[in-house]
């Protein structure tokens, strides 16, 4: 697979570049992709969730009333369930929600989704840039260019850039990530997803 490289102002460059049909190329596994985005999204969970059962309420062990004999239903302290400021039953505890996957299913995942992203014409690849200085409406006009402003963006490079970083860091739509880093929910987290030319040939490697 080809596709055309645009520069920041949104103009081909005349220039195609490959796309690795090994990873952009692959049959999209949705149970691959299920998989790893579920497991994203548990390792984000903090788990410090907790309430307090029966035994952990403050109040009173006394016995309400006495067993039997008053007409009414058997019930024991203050602490009861059933009562209002009482204890909950079976309620949420402190747990760790990450679990295990192995790294071939994470990896045809991630394969899937960028081939998920390549079918449905997602993917845009631009020249290497940077800019002078970090300005947030260098980027908004970067997005502009390529006619992508209301869009949420996922932009990938090769390595670090700062000045790139800051400058889309205020933009609501907007993730900046290296190509070593991108992940299977990121990947599908986007309506439009910017490769740089050197971030592809490190995509094309994975």
């Amino acid at each position: 697979m080809e596709l055309a490289v645009y520069n920041i102002k949104g103009e081909d460059t005349g220039r195609r570049i490959s796309l690795n049909d090994e990873v952009f190329g692959v049959d999209v596994n949705e149970h691959a992709v299920w998989l790893d985005v579920k497991q994203y999204l548990a390792n984000q969970r903090q788990g410090t969730h907790k309430s307090k059962e029966r035994s952990e309420v403050s109040g009173s062990t006394r016995k309400l009333h006495k067993q039997k004999g008053g007409g009414g239903s058997r019930i024991g302290d203050i602490n009861s369930p059933v009562l209002v400021g009482g204890g909950r039953v079976f309620g949420p505890r402190p747990r760790d929600y990450r679990f295990k996957l192995n790294k071939k299913v994470k990896q045809l995942a991630r394969k899937s989704a960028l081939a998920a992203k390549a079918q449905d014409n997602q993917i845009i690849v631009v020249e290497d840039f940077t800019f002078e200085a970090p300005k947030t409406k260098e980027f908004v006009k970067f997005a502009k260019n390529l006619k992508l402003a209301d869009k949420k963006i996922l932009l990938v490079l090769a390595g670090q850039d700062k000045n790139v970083y800051l400058s889309a860091r205020n933009v609501p739509d907007a993730k900046i990530m290296t190509a070593s880093d991108i992940n299977t929910y990121a990947i599908l987290n986007n309506n439009a997803m910017v490769l740089t030319e050197s971030s592809v040939n490190v995509i094309n490697n994975l």
